[in-house]
């Protein structure tokens, strides 16, 4: 397995800034296991991952988080080959959504998703039509988030825990072919003079309030 190209590291192209991510080669005795890869026991283990991953498989790190993902996926549309899909990606790695759909153009800018989309399920939709029968038939709650005039609040809005939340392109936002779908579309309050903010960064806060309602069960008012 190739280590996570060094180009990736958020220090490349500052030495000065730069610290040493990871492990070395394994030292003492080799472990027992199949979830242990032979390479990264000999050479070091850099990747991006949690300590606890260390020197294993990438398809054994896979095969453990199955076990554990969430029930919400996300979807972000993709026409104008946003660059935001990869900082979605990388925080629904984070969150453990159980998939990530793009719609439209199936070529992503993955830099900002900092190797973790090797670790989460894409899957892709070439038309909205296609996404929403695939919701559809696995019988998920469309959720769109953006800010309409019909949109509810994310804070006071009962997410479904079934639910596959939906993001637009940066600027023009979410396409009214999805909003038209959605069972319904959340706005995030603000309050700066910003008319809107980055779909990254809603995508984050909309993942948050998901986890914190269904993992720490904590009920909107």
């Amino acid at each position: 397995m190739t280590p996570d190209s060094p180009e990736t590291h958020p220090a490349a192209g500052h030495p000065e800034l730069h610290h040493e991510v990871g492990v070395g080669p394994w030292e003492g005795e080799l472990p027992d296991g199949d979830h242990w890869d032979a390479e990264l026991l000999a050479d070091g283990d850099r990747r991006n991952v949690l300590d606890r991953y260390r020197y294993w498989t990438m398809e054994a790190i896979i095969a453990e988080l199955d076990t554990r993902r969430h029930d919400f996926h996300i979807a972000i549309e993709n026409w104008q080959h946003d660059m935001n899909i990869g900082t979605v990606v990388r925080t629904a790695n984070a969150f453990l959504a159980k998939e990530v759909h793009i719609i439209g153009r199936r070529r992503w800018n993955k830099r900002g998703a900092m190797v973790t989309d090797r670790y989460q399920h894409v899957r892709h939709h070439p038309t909205v039509a296609d996404f929403v029968g695939w919701a559809n038939g696995e019988g998920l709650a469309i959720i769109g988030v953006d800010i309409f005039p019909d949109s509810e609040k994310l804070e006071t809005y009962e997410l479904p825990r079934n639910c596959v939340l939906v993001f637009g392109q940066e600027g023009p936002g979410l396409s009214e072919e999805v909003h038209a779908a959605a069972q319904a579309t959340l706005s995030i309050e603000q309050f700066g003079s910003t008319r809107s903010i980055n779909a990254a960064s809603a995508a984050g806060i909309a993942m948050h309030a998901w986890i914190r309602r269904h993992v720490f069960d904590q009920a909107v008012r």
